[in-house]
């Protein structure tokens, strides 16, 4: 997005449904993220986390026999989570938690802002079969299931604990009412954008704002581009295809969020299925192969909306 508009003020609202309490830190992996990538110091070959990072604390945590070492905690993502649960202890809310955290990383670029969905806490959980619990299944952490389990279990259902008492974060609402355009990531449309629309009073605030909403596919040929969204998709009856997710999320002229839903060329015979859902499709090739290559997409998909 910033190499598309260099010049623009972007405000980015982060999925927190997906933080962990691990070891007594907690963690916010989304916002991380977000923070290291646009702040320059992320993983870009892994997806996620630092670069440059070694992994000696979570060594010694294996061999102190402690829980959760399956989860990826890098020494110097380490000071992260330290940095941010002793803010959190002081009782800052996380808004203002993150604010801090990116001022080290974003400093270079004071027009661009992060914020959490909500300062409430929201976890996703995933319902998985289990022989031995009682009706035949049990819930574990979203992290537990994406990490230590692979997303190897079939998912049952979905939840998202504390949705219906959270709350939008500071400056989220503000933010869609005075935006010129709201553009809805390719990211997972169960676990990371749907957290964020589930928040009481987001979904009414995109349909509301006077910007255009446009989103983009994660979808591509019948497979998430990143990730594993294919194994969620089914708990919440959405098939795994570009035309159905957009149908998923909807037209702002029904009681959906969209007002233009950007395919693949590859999915181009579904853009027929997106209009009949009262959405203007566009095409492109989505593959995000390098920064200029998503700029010009994303480019190329506001001048349509605009013109």
């Amino acid at each position: 997005m910033r190499s598309a508009y260099p010049e623009a003020q972007i405000t980015v609202v982060g999925n927190t449904a997906d933080d962990v309490t691990l070891h007594g830190l907690r963690i916010c992996p989304d916002l991380d993220t977000l923070m290291y990538t646009l702040g320059g110091g992320g993983d870009a070959e892994r997806g996620w986390g630092r670069l440059d990072e070694s992994w000696r604390a979570v060594e010694e945590l294996r061999a102190y026999g402690a829980d959760a070492t399956w989860f990826g905690l890098g020494d110097r993502d380490l000071g992260t989570h330290l940095f941010r649960t002793s803010l959190l202890a002081a009782g800052l809310p996380l808004s203002e938690v993150t604010a801090r955290l990116c001022a080290r990383w974003w400093a270079h670029d004071p027009a661009l802002r992060l914020l959490p969905m909500s300062d409430d806490r929201v976890e996703t959980h995933v319902d998985i079969p289990d022989p031995g619990a009682p009706g035949g299944r049990r819930s574990v952490h979203f992290q537990e299931y994406w990490v230590r389990l692979h997303a190897e279990p079939e998912a049952l259902a979905v939840t998202r604990v504390g949705i219906e008492d959270a709350r939008p974060a500071p400056g989220v609402e503000d933010a869609l009412a005075t935006a010129d355009l709201v553009l809805v990531g390719p990211s997972n449309p169960v676990v990371s954008i749907g957290p964020i629309l589930a928040v009481p009073g987001l979904h009414d605030a995109v349909r509301a704002t006077p910007a255009p909403v446009v989103g983009f596919s994660g979808i591509l040929h019948g497979a998430p581009v990143l990730g594993m969204a294919h194994r969620l998709l089914p708990a919440i009856g959405v098939a795994v295809d570009a035309a159905a997710v957009g149908r998923h999320y909807g037209a702002r002229s029904g009681d959906g969020v969209l007002d233009a839903w950007v395919l693949d060329a590859g999915d181009a015979a579904a853009a027929a299925s997106v209009e009949e859902a009262g959405l203007r499709p566009l095409v492109d090739d989505l593959v995000m192969s390098s920064p200029e290559a998503t700029a010009g997409f994303v480019r190329r998909a506001v001048e349509q909306v605009a013109a």
